[in-house]
């Protein structure tokens, strides 16, 4: 007889290991709008299956909260109950012995005071009030609201021009997304609980590179209305695009040569090629918006003007203004901002880096977009300088694989410190303050430094990427309000004081997504139309395949395939390639149709309008 035997795994733990990642799937696609006190019941009841039973907090205390719980749901419970839970919750986190009792309660502690009304209303109404807006996870997700299932649907067909059409309806960008779009919908997917999510970008993409030219549906009739919106980026050419639908006549104030804003002049050629971006625009155009070239807000025309010269006037300029380090040296020779660096290769600026070591400060997709490029143009070194780690990096994962992939050195936890010229005031290197990891505040870790001396990182370039803002002197003595580089509007898009003024985009809610841009633009032109008396619907008479049981096999993911490395590093030719036909209509097939199935049939479902 053996004394110690090798440990294997019995068909209970393998089926119990399996379980829980299921759980895990099943949690990152929990749909949005479910019942926070019902959802916080069934997480203390995981917690108190996990306890030992050692300590009499975490055995006895999880379940007493846990009736206490049960008791609010049954309509039993009172304010006193509330008040007990507290009490009860606090005193576990002070004496559990471990993660698994104190933590648990410290969840419950941290719901009785984020969603206390919740537990009162059921106290007091004795039900839940919370409602599903939109009971479909990708569209829900989607902050444009585009009818995600229907286009896939329709994808999975070979209708690659009725899936364009249907995406217009919510968003006039479907090719330039399909490049680029930050994918948000796929989050929670309820394919995770199957396999893994559906590639919803990949399919987009894929329609819109095999529909070929599709025209824009017929405008409503003239309304003889005028409004002027300035600044050709992704909102603004979305409200041009939607505002012109319902019959009013749109003017485009654009300050640079080109339309797209820092879709053309932010983001590099080898994520967007610009011949695809055009494919949009043209179609936005050919609903009949004018545009005028070369003219500056506050130089060239005013807000006071375009008042006095249209019926509405609506604010959509991009965030064009770098944001300051704030250290000694920053007006050195070879210090850029990566907004201006970005343009000019936008601008095809002639820029050489050959045989030059190049830094990047920052940690986002702008960030990236930087170091990609700086690449692409002959640097020998290119370094992202970040003062936290790579994990709190807010650019793409697949951005940073990209860049490591393509050679960028990735230098964390190194806070600068202050640049260091030469004689000729020319750029040298920079300083960097050592930093560690230090308390986790609002979900994100801090940092702090360690003490150690400060390091010396040699380059010829210093690409600064920490942020933009606008230029908001113009609009601030024109009296529209502007708080710290961002113009304040209302959540509708207006100004209670300043009527027939409107603002969104970036110059509202700060840099973010294009689909982000496109749903503000969504809102603003709905309220622009109200405000001009109107009440126009954008709709789409695509009628959508029903669904079918084929798609409940577990089946992998299609994902995109890119471009060797040591080839796309020499040239701006498109990164990543794009689904083939088969491959698409594969994924497609992979799509669940929650439009169809629990409860997209009944709350929510399909919006055919707007």
């Amino acid at each position: 007889m053996s004394r110690l035997e090798m440990s294997v795994p019995n068909n209970a733990q393998v089926v119990l290991e399996r379980l829980y990642r299921d759980l895990e799937h099943r949690i990152e696609s929990s749909t949005s709008g479910l019942c926070p006190i019902d959802m916080s019941k069934a997480f203390l009841e995981l917690c108190h299956a996990q306890s030992c039973g050692k300590c009499v907090p975490c055995r006895v205390g999880l379940g007493q909260l846990k009736y206490m719980i049960r008791d609010i749901l049954d309509g039993k419970g009172s304010l006193d109950t509330l008040a007990l839970m507290e009490k009860t919750a606090l005193n576990i986190i002070e004496t559990a012995d471990c993660a698994i009792g104190y933590e648990a309660a410290n969840i419950i502690h941290r719901g009785l005071i984020a969603f206390r009304q919740d537990y009162e209303e059921h106290i007091k109404q004795g039900g839940c009030t919370c409602q599903y807006e939109q009971a479909v996870p990708c569209v829900s997700l989607c902050p444009a609201g585009v009818d995600i299932p229907g286009y896939i649907a329709l994808v999975h067909e070979g209708r690659y021009q009725d899936a364009i059409r249907l995406i217009r309806k919510d968003n006039p960008f479907p090719t330039t997304c399909g490049f680029i779009c930050e994918h948000p919908c796929e989050a929670r997917c309820r394919r995770n609980m199957v396999d893994a999510s559906v590639n919803i970008r990949g399919l987009k993409r894929m329609a819109a590179d095999l529909a070929g030219e599709v025209l824009p549906p017929p405008c409503s009739e003239s309304t003889g209305k005028r409004i002027a919106i300035v600044g050709g980026g992704p909102s603004g050419l979305s409200a041009a695009y939607y505002l012109q639908l319902m019959g009013h006549q749109v003017v485009v104030y654009e300050m640079l040569p080109k339309l797209g804003g820092m879709l053309r002049y932010g983001i590099p050629n080898y994520r967007l090629p610009k011949n695809r971006l055009d494919d949009d625009i043209n179609v936005i155009l050919a609903t009949g918006v004018k545009v005028q070239y070369g003219v500056r807000i506050g130089k060239d025309v005013t807000i006071q003007s375009l008042r006095e010269e249209y019926d509405a006037v609506l604010i959509t300029i991009g965030a064009s203004s770098d944001k300051k380090l704030g250290i000694s040296g920053e007006e050195a020779e070879g210090v850029v901002s990566a907004v201006k660096f970005l343009r000019d290769v936008g601008e095809d600026v002639e820029l050489d880096f050959t045989g030059q070591e190049v830094a990047v400060i920052g940690g986002g997709n702008v960030s990236m977009d930087a170091v990609r490029t700086a690449i692409r143009l002959g640097a020998k070194k290119v370094s992202i300088v970040y003062r936290r780690r790579v994990t709190d990096m807010t650019a793409l994962k697949d951005e940073i694989e990209g860049a490591i992939a393509e050679g960028v050195e990735v230098q964390t936890l190194k806070a600068p410190k202050k640049i260091e010229v030469d004689e000729k005031g020319h750029l040298k290197g920079i300083w960097v303050t050592p930093q560690m990891v230090s308390k986790v505040e609002n979900l994100r870790t801090t940092v702090r430094p360690t003490g150690d001396e400060d390091v010396f990182i040699p380059c010829n370039t210093l690409i600064v990427a920490i942020g933009q803002d606008i230029e908001s002197e113009h609009f601030a003595e024109a009296g529209v309000p502007v708080k710290s580089g961002r113009i304040q509007a209302e959540k509708y898009g207006g100004f209670d004081y300043i009527p027939g003024v409107f603002a969104g985009g970036d110059c509202a809610t700060g840099p973010a997504s294009v689909v982000k841009a496109i749903a503000a633009a969504k809102v603003v032109a709905a309220n622009i139309d109200e405000y001009l008396g109107y009440n126009h619907s954008i709709s789409c008479d695509v009628k959508v395949p029903e669904n079918d049981f084929s798609n409940r096999t577990r089946l992998g993911r299609v994902s995109m395939t890119e471009r060797e490395v040591g080839t796309r590093i020499h040239d701006f030719d498109g990164v990543e390639n794009g689904m083939t036909e088969e491959e698409g209509k594969q994924e497609a097939s992979r799509c669940l149709r929650c439009d169809h199935f629990g409860y997209g049939v009944f709350k929510g479902g399909r919006e055919s309008l707007w």
